[in-house]
């Protein structure tokens, strides 16, 4: 029973310490301001790269989701009631490796984003987008100016979630 208890201990304490969050300030993306590197696969199986983004933009949103996430999905219903504010803006959906062409493909549907052509959507199927921005939750928002250099992120480990207003706000300021 002592060795039980030694045992159980240990688990405990390994458990608790790999459950430790990095610093936030030593994330790629607080490190490096540009928009990073990265390839996502369409729901029509075409590939969308970085070099690909749109230059007339004065914003480029990057919004890693998940197609089942209650948060993402009250995030994109917001977002499409403002996009007559949000014309300035390139926004980057982008799913986890692990989620069907076909989850995202019902999601880009139900959320009628096909009107949108600021509106890109994919999987990251290399987790470029999940390591470099060290993401554990979803909606993971990222912002960057038309230069393409780091402006803002809403990261839901650490304050709530984005509120389309918000970014209304934010990308509308003269």
């Amino acid at each position: 029973m002592k060795y039980l208890s030694i045992i159980l201990c240990c688990l405990f304490i390994a458990a608790n310490a790999s459950s430790q969050t990095t610093n936030p300030a030593d994330f790629p993306y607080k490190k490096d301001p540009k928009i990073p590197a990265f390839k996502i696969l369409q729901s029509d199986s075409t590939w969308f790269a970085k070099d690909q983004l749109p230059k007339n933009y004065d914003y480029t949103v990057i919004i890693y989701f998940a197609p089942d996430c209650g948060h993402c999905q009250y995030t994109t219903g917001e977002l499409v009631k403002k996009m007559d504010s949000l014309k300035n803006v390139s926004f980057v959906f982008v799913a986890s490796a692990h989620k069907k062409l076909s989850e995202l493909k019902e999601f880009y549907d139900h959320y009628k984003l096909a009107p949108y052509p600021n509106i890109r959507m994919g999987r990251d199927p290399e987790y470029q987008l999940l390591s470099f921005y060290h993401i554990e939750s979803t909606p993971f928002v990222a912002i960057y100016d038309k230069k393409g250099m780091f402006v803002k992120s809403f990261d839901p480990r650490y304050g709530p979630v984005m509120e389309a207003g918000q970014l209304v706000e934010l990308v509308n300021k003269k």
